[in-house]
């Protein structure tokens, strides 16, 4: 496939982006269909094939994105907020959709249980500190939405609490898209079914061990105060500014898919250049082929 048709095929209107949450949603995750494809028609074998495809002008935009701000250090940037259960798939994103572009250009943040240094901050407090730099696709595996989704379920915060917790996410997302940052914000959705089969897989196999943490199970049987955690974070999060999107994630391969191209999008409405140079080409041409012929000679 050439550059070009690569190109026709992820501007089409029904490209696959799993379902975008508006401002003013009022819907519920459990409505959608986690094995559901939207906006692709294609099998497996075809969303690989795709994913395969798109990964050059992924690449190209990317650094695009990297050298515009090298001359001055200034210029766009991008973050990629990626949100889900155990084992939908955020690995899977990282080393599929993000792996395939330099990662000079990258900066991917797992973010865990807070420290007790950052327990005496405000919950953003080290959310800040990983914001990304001008040229630079920031990643976000699990972010700031875990101090409220985790917290609703718990019951570690109180609902004024995460009142204040959601205006300050909206207040910081707006802050970023002002400074020249473009927010996107994924969360993967994985049925119950499917993430109990994962599970399993990951104690059948030795190989995946490492992957298994008992306390997933424990997290498991808060199923439900989750999906309604996620309602209400998406509900109150899903600015226009910084927009939502609920990426269908039975299926790794759509889910893959379905994020490669909300960054293209993101990319491409940025629209990066390639900066003008800061010397005389014509005169460093003519530089190199003297040091050529004096080679030769020699």
């Amino acid at each position: 496939m050439t550059h070009t048709e690569s190109t026709m095929i992820s501007t089409r209107d029904d490209a696959p982006r799993g379902v975008p949450i508006l401002p003013g949603w009022t819907g519920s995750v459990t409505d959608i269909d986690p094995r559901s494809t939207p906006g692709f028609d294609g099998d497996k074998q075809d969303g690989k094939d795709r994913l395969g495809d798109l990964d050059e002008p992924l690449d190209e935009l990317q650094e695009r994105l990297y050298a515009a701000s090298r001359l001055d250090g200034t210029g766009r940037s991008v973050l990629l907020v990626v949100q889900g259960m155990d084992t939908s798939g955020k690995g899977g994103i990282m080393r599929h959709v993000v792996g395939a572009v330099d990662p000079q250009g990258v900066d991917i943040t797992a973010f865990k249980a807070p420290t007790d240094e950052e327990k005496q901050h405000d919950f953003l407090w080290r959310i800040e500190k990983r914001v990304p730099a001008p040229g630079i696709i920031g990643v976000f595996d699990r972010s700031h939405y875990e101090d409220v989704l985790i917290h609703r379920v718990h019951g570690w915060a109180d609902e004024d609490e995460l009142q204040r917790r959601y205006a300050a996410i909206n207040a910081f997302e707006k802050r970023l898209v002002e400074s020249g940052t473009s927010v996107l914000k994924v969360m993967l959705h994985i049925s119950h079914e499917e993430q109990g089969e994962r599970l399993m897989e990951r104690l059948d196999r030795p190989d995946k061990h490492w992957k298994f943490n008992p306390g997933d199970i424990d997290e498991r049987e808060h199923w439900p105060a989750y999906m309604d955690a996620y309602d209400t974070a998406l509900r109150a999060t899903a600015t226009e500014h910084a927009p939502w999107y609920v990426i269908p994630a039975d299926r790794k391969w759509y889910s893959r898919i379905a994020v490669q191209q909300l960054l293209l999008d993101t990319l491409r409405a940025i629209d990066p250049q390639w900066p003008a140079a800061d010397f005389d080409v014509a005169e460093q041409k003519a530089r190199l082929t003297a040091t050529m012929q004096s080679a030769s000679e020699a």
